[in-house]
């Protein structure tokens, strides 16, 4: 795996708010295309309010509009441990620090973006009042497809827009009830049906597996079945899940996939499955092909960390867009070559 030398290529300095009221805490964990020949990233852009001593201010959004929760620092009822999150004494979490929506950035090389300097789409529906993250996005027919995780108090839902252009958009709505995330939808029809990877996430009973799901239309979706599920003695006993659209290959469906132990130490890993059926690992790697190293990933908003939502497939190279300590963008390649070597038969 080689990182780019220009890693980070978007950091939160090239970000400007989307008010004077609020400052950037992150880029990451962006979608991935081309388009007219052109590099598009749809960034995930999070947001906070600037806070003021003893309190906490919580961006949401009510009515479609923004708000600010003022929260007490001093609130023994409340963990603000997590950066990410605030939870009540029952580890349910009661505000996300920071709201999320997207922007486009554009590139001629996959290397220089330049970023939208507003949001494209922004959170708009009752279900992401907490905002919308981590957008994946799948080139079908004439039409692309963006996959997200919608956040609410009412829980983690997955929402479908549909674009032509990169400029004008749909919303499809929630595909998936809570609680669930890390959808991502194959490019074209196998045996007559759509196939997607999906990441529910059990709460008493359990572990965060990955799962398969098919659908003739792309909005109804069933035959939900596991397919990846944590490992308990490795790098991935605590959560696994999903990352970029699956590429096709000659060999089979690759797909790049997330992992984390149980400190949240996120790593990326490969596996292929049958051209006729997705549902089906032929191998996979047994080690991690990219681990938090560099300082640019062991630091930052959540260090530890490298997730990626979007990777390109040009000839023989694969181009993997991933987000770093969850506040920034990076690039790292690998040959598909490379990437076979490191795959091992799947015995389940």
């Amino acid at each position: 795996m080689r990182r780019a030398k220009q890693n980070p290529l978007i950091t939160i300095k090239d970000i400007k708010p989307t008010h004077p009221s609020l400052k950037v805490d992150g880029v990451f964990n962006c979608g991935a295309t081309k388009y007219n020949n052109q590099y598009i990233l749809l960034l995930r852009i999070a947001e906070s309010a600037i806070s003021e001593d003893g309190y906490i201010k919580v961006p949401v959004l009510e009515n479609k509009k923004l708000q600010i929760k003022l929260i007490d620092k001093n609130d023994k009822n409340l963990d603000f441990r997590d950066s990410r999150t605030i939870k009540n004494t029952e580890s349910k979490v009661e505000y996300l620090t920071s709201l999320s929506h997207f922007r486009r950035a554009y590139s001629n090389d996959g290397i220089h973006f330049t970023v939208d300097k507003e949001p494209w789409i922004y959170p708009e529906s009752e279900m992401e009042s907490w905002g919308i993250e981590d957008p994946r996005v799948t080139h079908v027919l004439d039409k692309y497809l963006i996959t997200y995780t919608a956040v609410s108090k009412h829980g983690v839902s997955v929402g479908l827009i549909e674009t032509k252009d990169f400029i004008s958009y749909e919303r499809k709505g929630i595909i998936l009830p809570v609680d669930n995330k890390d959808v991502s939808i194959l490019p074209e029809k196998i045996n007559g049906k759509y196939f997607m990877y999906h990441r529910p996430v059990p709460n008493d009973i359990g572990y965060p597996n990955m799962w398969s799901a098919s659908s003739l239309d792309l909005t109804h979706w069933g035959e939900h079945k596991i397919l990846l599920t944590v490992d308990e003695n490795d790098w991935e006993n605590g959560r696994i899940g999903g990352g970029a659209p699956s590429v096709k290959t000659n060999r089979g469906w690759l797909h790049i996939y997330h992992a984390a132990n149980k400190d949240s130490v996120y790593k990326l890993g490969a596996f292929l499955t049958s051209l006729d059926d997705p549902t089906k690992i032929l191998y996979k790697t047994s080690e991690p092909i990219l681990s938090p190293f560099e300082t640019y990933e062991l630091h930052g908003f959540f260090g530890n960390v490298v997730f990626t939502c979007g990777i390109i497939l040009e000839s023989d190279e694969i181009k993997i867009y991933y987000g770093a300590a969850d506040d920034k963008i990076c690039l790292a390649t690998i040959s598909l070559d490379e990437i076979y070597q490191k795959l091992k038969p799947f015995r389940g």
